[in-house]
């Protein structure tokens, strides 16, 4: 990025599971796709549309890319405190109980007290210029990037220019450039947040999206780096789509979900994509006819055999979208 210098850039950390801080019930997270946070979060007003961003697991770089889109509205959040001094400063055991830990007072127990408080929700979409950057950079090094030294806040500063060298030190030319490119994309746009108009409830609870990153790993490991739609794709391209509502059934099935190209996982979401479930062949809707590289689909079997279970919940995907709706050509 040597013509377009960021202003800044952040590293944000998506511990998932493992975040070991139980003061909050954590955040709806798509790493690749967005991240979430609340104006109880250090630096919270500060992130820009154009700022390029770093997301690690406390351990790892997770990957890298450019915020596109900030939105926010009012909700609530549910805050753990400790019973007996208060606090939310607690952490979270996984080995040993109690299984809870006053930070504060030392207190030991074994269930918060529950607390909620109004916020300003906020999520930064990024996944236009999203790449995988999986283990690229270790936790020493990641940190020795943070423009503040010993910064342990979830959403840091982040020294883009001597993290862009140590990626460029690891062959990760192509995300640098991506990045460089949203960024002088972005240069020219308005700055800041864009706030939605409130509608319908006046106040929401987070919800948490868990387990989403096994989920590809499980995904990933059994039908390996294949979108079931299109074919063989670099594993950074691909995302673990589900094959049902997620936020309906709050849950991860084992052989629920396909792998998908990321614009392809859009579509099928939308229903633009869809199965036939006599046929087990793509079915394009109309809307799409214009674009050639989605009309050709239509009618193409699957690129994998699937599980009874997976198409038992693409037939349910066809009822919702397509029953009663004309087909492509028809």
């Amino acid at each position: 990025m040597d013509d377009v210098v960021p202003e800044r850039a952040w590293l944000l950390m998506a511990a998932g599971n493992d975040r070991g801080h139980g003061g909050n019930a954590g955040y709806d997270d798509q790493i690749d796709a967005y991240y979430s946070w609340d104006s109880k979060v250090p630096n919270h007003k500060s992130l820009r549309v154009g700022d390029p961003v770093a997301l690690w697991d406390k351990t790892r770089l997770l990957g890298v890319s450019v915020i596109e889109q900030i939105d926010a509205w009012p909700g609530m959040k549910e805050l753990h405190r400790c019973p007996r001094c208060e606090t939310t400063r607690i952490s979270v055991r996984t080995t040993v109980t109690p299984r809870y830990r006053c930070m504060k007072c030392r207190h030991e127990f074994p269930t918060p007290r529950a607390d909620f408080v109004d916020v300003q929700q906020y999520r930064a979409r990024y996944d236009a210029a999203w790449t995988w950057l999986e283990g690229a950079l270790d936790e020493r090094e990641i940190r020795s990037h943070a423009v503040h030294a010993g910064d342990i806040n979830s959403i840091r500063p982040l020294n883009w220019q001597t993290f862009r060298a140590a990626l460029l030190a690891t062959s990760a030319g192509p995300a640098v450039d991506r990045v460089a490119a949203r960024v002088e994309l972005s240069w020219a746009s308005d700055h800041g947040v864009r706030v939605e108009i409130p509608q319908g409830f006046g106040r929401s609870l987070v919800r948490v999206r868990r387990g989403q990153r096994q989920f590809r790993d499980h995904l990933l490991a059994a039908q390996g780096n294949v979108c079931a739609f299109t074919g063989s794709a670099p594993s950074r391209a691909l995302e673990a789509g589900h094959l049902y509502s997620y936020a309906r059934l709050g849950s991860h099935v084992e052989h629920g979900g396909l792998m998908l190209r990321r614009d392809i996982h859009r579509l099928f979401d939308d229903g633009a994509l869809a199965v036939e479930p006599s046929t087990r062949c793509v079915d394009v809707s109309p809307e799409l006819e214009r674009y050639p590289q989605y009309a050709r689909l239509h009618g193409d079997p699957l690129t994998l055999r699937l599980r009874d279970v997976q198409l038992e919940w693409l037939a349910k995907h066809w009822d919702e979208h397509r029953r009663g709706a004309r087909r492509l050509g028809s």
